[in-house]
């Protein structure tokens, strides 16, 4: 599966903040009620939904409504994704040199 530049800029703009770092690492425990995470992160509620929105639109997290709250956990799917496309863009070409024909 090729990402297009967009989308792999989508998945890691999202682990450039360091509150979605903590949200996601905190997950690695497994499903979490929002106002756990709110309780943990000392966040206000619209800046935690801000941060979880970004999360899931990265693939990186998927939420389900349970009553008036969200849970969140981490998707595995997700998380395979970012991690084969970080080794892809940082893969190194052992190949010739085009520019001077070494």
């Amino acid at each position: 599966m090729e990402l297009s530049n967009k989308q792999i800029t989508v998945i890691f703009k999202s682990l450039c903040d360091e509150n979605r770092v903590q949200i996601f690492r905190i997950l690695q425990n497994g499903e979490l009620c929002a106002c756990h995470l709110l309780e943990e992160l000392h966040l206000s509620q619209p800046t935690l939904s801000h941060h979880m929105k970004v999360l899931c639109d990265s693939g990186l997290v998927v939420g389900r409504k349970e009553g008036k709250w969200m849970h969140y956990s981490i998707s595995a799917e997700g998380a395979k994704i970012a991690v084969d496309c970080l080794k892809e863009i940082t893969a190194v070409n052992e190949s010739e040199c085009k520019c001077c024909n070494k």
